[in-house]
C-alpha cells in the first residue's frame, strides 16, 4: 500500500477526539508506524487511560497527552505549544473531535451550540491555528478532518449535527483550495467520511456489542490511511451494510434535488418514495 509521505518514523502527528474511537485507532496506527503522537481530549481521564492503553499495545511508542477543548481558540494554541514545544513540527493533524447528536430543528439552543461549537468550530480552529505553522514546514504534512455522510444528504430529525458536519465539509473543502493555491505547499486535506461505525457514541446508544453492519474504528482508519496513500480527499468509507454505489446514489439523489428542483430532502418526502426506490434499483 503506498503511504502519505507525511506517514514517516519520526515525524509527528496531533490527534483531537484520541481517548477513543475513530482518534485513539488513528493514533494506534500513527505510533506503529513509528510516529510521534500528541493525543488530545477533552477527556482528560479518558485521555491517560487511552495513552496508557497505547503504550501497552506499541511498547516504544513516543507520545505527549493535552486535555483540550477543541471549541476554544485559547485551548488549541496552547495544544499546538504543546505538541511543537515537544516535537518541533506536526506533520499530521487529525480534527476528529466531535459530539454526538441529538439536536433537532426546534431543539434545545444550547444543545445546537455546543455541538457545532465542537464539531464545526473544532475544525475551524485547528486548521486556522495549525495549518499556516504546518505550510511553513516545508515538508509533507496533512490535515485529516472526520465528517459525516450525514453532512452531505443531511436525513431529517438531526439537524443541529448535519449542520455542523455540513459545516466541516465546506471548511476543509476551502483548506484543500488553499493549499493548492501555496506556491510550494507540501500539505494535502482530506475529508474523512465514515460510514457506521462502532464507537463510544454507538455505546452511550446504549450499544454494547458490535452491530453486524458497522466497521471497526480501527476499518475505518485503515481505510483512511490507504484514501490518504492515493491523494484522496474525500475519503467515503463503506461499511458491512452501506456499499459504495449506495452511498454514490444517495449522495447523487441529493445533489439532484437542487438541480430537479425537487421539494427538500425528497428521499424522505412520501411522494417521491417509489421514486427514490427505482433509482436505487437501477
Amino acid at each position: 500500500m503506498s503511504q502519505h509521505p507525511a506517514i514517516a518514523s519520526g515525524r509527528a502527528a496531533v490527534i483531537t477526539g484520541a481517548a477513543s474511537g475513530i482518534g485513539l485507532a488513528a493514533a494506534r496506527r500513527f505510533a506503529e508506524a513509528g510516529m510521534k503522537v500528541c493525543l488530545a481530549d477533552i477527556d482528560a481521564a479518558g485521555l491517560d487511560a487511552a495513552a496508557e492503553a497505547l503504550r501497552a499495545e506499541v511498547p516504544g511508542a513516543e507520545m505527549i497527552t493535552a486535555p483540550t477543548d477543541v471549541a476554544s481558540l485559547d485551548s488549541m494554541r496552547e495544544l499546538k505549544a504543546r505538541a511543537y514545544g515537544a516535537f518541533g513540527e506536526v506533520a499530521v493533524l487529525m480534527n476528529n473531535a466531535g459530539r454526538e447528536g441529538g439536536g433537532g430543528l426546534f431543539g434545545d439552543p444550547g444543545r445546537w451550540r455546543d455541538i457545532i461549537e465542537t464539531n464545526l468550530w473544532g475544525v475551524v480552529n485547528g486548521i486556522q491555528v495549525f495549518a499556516p505553522a504546518m505550510m511553513d514546514q516545508g515538508a509533507p504534512a496533512a490535515i485529516v478532518s472526520t465528517g459525516s455522510k450525514q453532512g452531505i444528504t443531511t436525513p431529517p430529525g438531526d439537524t443541529a449535527y448535519n449542520v455542523s458536519k455540513a459545516g466541516v465539509k465546506v471548511a476543509t473543502e476551502a483548506l484543500a483550495h488553499e493549499l493548492r493555491q501555496a506556491e510550494g505547499c507540501q500539505v494535502t486535506a482530506h475529508l474523512l467520511i465514515p460510514g457506521f461505525t462502532f464507537t463510544g457514541f454507538t455505546r452511550a446508544r446504549g450499544v454494547t456489542e458490535k452491530p453486524a453492519g458497522a466497521w471497526t474504528p480501527d476499518q475505518v482508519v485503515d481505510f483512511m490511511l490507504q484514501g490518504m496513500g492515493r491523494g484522496d480527499f474525500y475519503i467515503l468509507c463503506p461499511d458491512n451494510d452501506v456499499t459504495r454505489e449506495i452511498d454514490e446514489k444517495r449522495i447523487l439523489w441529493a445533489a439532484e434535488d437542487v438541480i430537479r428542483n425537487r421539494p427538500a430532502l425528497s428521499r424522505w418526502h412520501p411522494d417521491f418514495k417509489d421514486a427514490f426506490a427505482r433509482f436505487m434499483e437501477s
